[in-house]
């Protein structure tokens, strides 16, 4: 018979990787209707989707992610099959190594075939975090695309196009009751918004982009400014837009600091820079407004 898993074998030595490489495949398997998604920090970040037919896991290589969005097809490299014990699979395959990285699973569940063809599967995933009927449709021979067929899931929003970052308005006094306001250290540099998405960080720079695979599987908008720190750029990200496909727009920019927070947006090349609630007299004559950085006031509430 056919071995569909001496691809997977011929790229790998068990001697030398941590995954599972099982001597042959499993003869008269049960169709079987599991999947998972694994996010795999390879050479570049992508994420894979593997779904199990015919005793193994028929794989694809999706650079952004299964979309949740109809408006957007996404890439589908179909790869070798796996072996069935890879939906358990997580670990770090060694550098140098075929696929030498970390992977952990993104989502697993099962799912529903609709069709199954040589250049054509419509599938419906029924995941924890990723459900719905999508297809994936082949372009040129490994290379497919992966397209969701319904609308997005109840409540999710794309990320905003168009907006501009909020610049602040100078002012001749602080506050009145400046315990309603927070603080902040007007950096110079560059404004920017900073969408990630797909793992993906769309910033000028390429040690700014490393942003996107540091948050992934987030999706956020990012409101900051690009500061020359030394021979390198830092993003320094002060405010949220929005967050997994919610705006956060409409929220006090309290809550919206409290999401940027729990994103631990602090790297080797982005910061979320402090801010401070009251005590404005103190910001204006703080160290860094001394040597010329004004203070941005926020309002806390609505």
């Amino acid at each position: 018979m056919n071995d569909r898993l001496s691809d997977y074998r011929r790229k790998r030595d068990p001697k030398r990787t941590p995954e599972p490489v099982p001597a042959s495949t499993p003869d008269g398997a049960a169709p079987g209707r599991r999947f998972v998604i694994h996010q795999h920090h390879a050479r570049s970040l992508h994420w894979d989707l593997r779904l199990e037919r015919d005793g193994v896991l028929a794989s694809f290589a999706v650079p952004r992610g299964v979309p949740r969005d109809p408006a957007r097809n996404h890439l589908a490299v179909h790869t070798e099959d796996h072996p069935l014990e890879y939906l358990d699979f997580e670990g770090t395959i060694p550098a140098g190594e075929y696929g030498g990285g970390r992977m952990f699973v993104y989502d697993r569940g099962t799912y529903d075939t609709e069709k199954w063809r040589d250049d054509e599967v419509l599938i419906v995933l029924h995941g924890e975090r990723v459900s719905g009927r999508y297809v994936l449709f082949q372009t040129s021979g490994k290379d497919w695309m992966i397209h969701r067929m319904e609308p997005p899931e109840p409540g999710w929003a794309p990320m905003p196009s168009g907006v501009r970052p909020m610049l602040s308005t100078a002012g001749k006094r602080l506050p009145a009751n400046d315990a309603e306001w927070a603080f902040e250290l007007a950096w110079a540099g560059e404004r920017r918004l900073a969408p990630v998405s797909g793992g993906r960080a769309e910033l000028p720079f390429r040690e700014l982009r490393a942003l996107g695979p540091a948050l992934a599987p987030t999706e956020c908008l990012l409101d900051g400014v690009v500061v020359e720190f030394g021979p390198e750029p830092v993003f320094m990200a002060f405010d949220l837009l929005w967050l997994d496909g919610k705006s956060t727009m409409d929220l006090p920019y309290s809550a919206r600091r409290d999401l940027l927070l729990g994103l631990d947006v602090n790297g080797p090349n982005w910061q979320t820079p402090p801010h401070f609630t009251g005590g404005g007299r103190f910001a204006v004559h703080s160290p860094g407004a001394a040597k010329g950085r004004p203070t941005r006031p926020r309002k806390v509430g609505p």
